[in-house]
């Protein structure tokens, strides 16, 4: 596709970063974004040009019938000066299914790799280049038909913007505290729990402001069905070491298709631990904790990668899993996970994408 460009003038562009470990996640933003509309006959008008407000009409569908769906990347760059993605082609098919589930048009996969191919080659001095840290990518699709009633949209618009980041927890690589939610419920059976849209994120701020409160970082979700099963905490994946093998739920349509969880469970075979994926009620993970059989929690997703977990608190009691330390799996699989993505270890998958 042949994208237009309006470029920021250099005397204009902003200034960057002075440590970028110390970025706040998601706060800052780089001068120029990728945008495209559509509007019944395909998409079009594809353009780069400097980051700037939506303008966009008080009817529009998104702000009503919340017809938005997202996806979360990340670029980083290599010792040789190498722009690379991780598995973005996973991103373009998540981003897919997404739409599909909200009735909105898809977007092609080499449309999608060339348009953040070129902001990031533009935008490549906004790429930090130390470990644990990166450039996040935020490819967005919203419905913007200025018209009342429940109903898809006929327009939409396909942006990209992008973040420079550091750690995303606060606590960096270090175990984080999950409180379980028996109240709320993050997504039902025959909603749009493994699509990646607003709502589902908007509908689980309350019992993570509750969590916080309580001094906790994030929500263990169960199933709203029984509140019994665990499904995913906060906003990533969820895994155990149990008995020695590698333990996560099954994917069923209230959990997202995480690409770090369907990476994670393809690296752990490969490692040497043995992988099971199936239903695991909660009450299981507090009876092998006080076993000892379930030596390591930890959350798997694009902002922390690997996000052990040290501690949950469970109707009024709180759980120590290994002592409150990050455990060697969580670990190992930080350390070759990131080693990937930075270039540092050898890709045997064909999963670093070279933007140059």
């Amino acid at each position: 596709m042949t994208i237009s460009r309006e470029l920021t003038a250099k005397e204009k562009l902003k200034p960057l970063f002075d440590d970028p470990l110390k970025l706040s996640f998601g706060r800052n933003f780089t001068d120029h974004m990728f945008s495209m509309d559509y509007c019944g006959s395909g998409w079009h008008n594809p353009s780069i040009k400097p980051f700037q407000p939506l303008v966009l009409s008080p009817a529009a569908n998104v702000f009503h019938y919340s017809q938005e769906v997202f996806e979360g990347q990340k670029a980083y760059k290599s010792k040789k000066n190498e722009i690379l993605l991780f598995r973005p082609q996973e991103n373009a098919r998540r981003l897919n299914r997404s739409l599909q589930r909200l009735c909105m048009p898809e977007i092609p996969e080499e449309m999608f790799l060339e348009a953040e191919c070129e902001l990031l080659k533009l935008e490549e001095r906004w790429i930090p280049t130390q470990m644990g840290t990166s450039l996040y990518m935020r490819p967005t699709v919203i419905g913007t038909e200025a018209a009342l009633g429940v109903k898809p949209s006929n327009e939409y618009l396909f942006y990209i913007i992008l973040s420079p980041v550091g750690p995303y927890f606060k606590e960096g690589f270090n175990p984080i505290g999950l409180w379980v939610s028996d109240t709320y419920s993050r997504a039902g059976s025959g909603g749009t729990g493994e699509a990646k849209t607003g709502g589902n994120y908007a509908g689980s701020l309350l019992a993570t402001r509750e969590a916080t409160q309580k001094g906790y970082s994030q929500v263990l979700w169960l199933d709203a069905g029984e509140h019994r099963f665990v499904e995913e905490v906060g906003a990533m994946n969820i895994f155990f070491i149990l008995d020695g093998k590698l333990v996560t739920p099954e994917l069923g349509g209230t959990i997202l298709h995480g690409i770090t969880r369907k990476s994670v469970l393809e690296l752990a075979p490969e490692l040497g631990l043995a992988v099971e994926e199936r239903r695991i009620a909660i009450e299981e993970v507090i009876d092998e904790i006080h076993s000892g059989k379930l030596t390591e929690i930890f959350g798997a997703g694009t902002a922390a990668v690997i996000s052990p977990v040290g501690k949950i608190a469970f109707q009024g009691r709180e759980y120590i899993i290994n002592g409150n330390q990050t455990g060697p799996w969580a670990q190992k699989l930080f350390a070759t996970l990131t080693g990937i993505q930075y270039g540092e270890i050898e890709d045997k998958h064909g999963w670093v994408y070279k933007v140059k």
